[in-house]
């Protein structure tokens, strides 16, 4: 299901915007961390890995394993409970650490729920008020903690005083009905690597329900960066380029980190299944 919400007309502009899909302590731990790595050539992995490797995990309690294979599937099932939205999330390139995730754990009310459903879920608006309340908090962090020496211009981003932003369209792609009672998490990351003659931003949200421990839904966010006192678009300010752009090389390399780590997780797993 999708929807999409398309405002400021008068900002148009041809779109460029292309949406990709896209520590422990025990011997047995130590060789859960150690195993991180696959040779290039593997096979992609399924986009339903986490839910996957979490039913093997189940399978291989009920296997005939020795003491070391019986710990060293504890140390396994500790790494997946304990880093699942880091590795679901950061997979993609989403920054999950301190000051990054827009809403952390926020409570889905039963308020949130569309009331016309007999058997209720969240309201489709409501996704994108959690994907706008998320976005700022997302852009509140470079003035609070990546960038504060320009605390007040990364602060006026949000206000019509300066250089300001301006929603240009929002497109939202619904995975599965989120519900009462249930908590989400939501976060941000660039979709490109905006230059010094960027004056738009492209983002993409991703909201997980932590019950169900999978996206619930995706934003894709056209935002036009607009000069209030000469009343029109603008170039975003080089200090901002620089720490975007930081940014989106942080998201990079997530990337790469986090797709070690999982296909390390899975070699585990289809070890202890080999040898029991």
């Amino acid at each position: 299901m999708r929807n999409s919400i398309v405002l400021s007309p008068g900002l148009a502009r041809p779109s460029t915007f292309h949406t990709t899909r896209r520590s422990f302590v025990t011997t047995a731990a130590k060789s859960v961390a150690a195993a991180t790595s696959s040779p290039a050539s593997a096979p992609p992995l399924n986009p339903r890995w986490l839910s996957e490797l979490q039913s093997r995990i189940k399978r291989c309690a009920g296997l005939d394993l020795s003491g070391q294979q019986k710990e060293e599937l504890a140390a396994l099932r500790k790494a997946v409970d304990g880093q699942w939205l880091e590795l679901l999330a950061g997979r993609e390139g989403f920054l999950t650490g301190p000051g990054w995730r827009g809403l952390d754990r926020h409570t889905v009310t039963w308020g949130d729920q569309d009331a016309m459903v007999l058997q209720g879920h969240v309201n489709n608006v409501v996704y994108n008020k959690y994907a706008e309340s998320a976005r700022v908090n997302w852009l509140r962090n470079f003035a609070t903690t990546v960038d504060p020496e320009h605390k007040d211009e990364w602060d006026q981003l949000m206000s019509p005083k300066d250089i300001g932003l301006i929603m240009r369209s929002i497109k939202t792609d619904y995975k599965f009905p989120m519900a009462y009672p249930d908590h989400v998490t939501v976060l941000h990351k660039l979709v490109s690597k905006p230059t010094y003659e960027s004056d738009f931003i492209l983002l993409e949200a991703l909201l997980v329900s932590e019950g169900h421990r999978r996206p619930a839904a995706r934003c894709f966010e056209d935002i036009v960066v607009y000069d209030y006192k000469t009343a029109k678009r603008a170039p975003l300010k080089p200090f901002m380029v620089d720490r975007l752009r930081e940014t989106y090389e942080a998201q990079e390399q997530s990337k790469i980190d986090c797709e070690e780590k999982v296909k390390g997780l899975v070699d585990i797993v289809e070890r202890l299944e080999k040898a029991a």
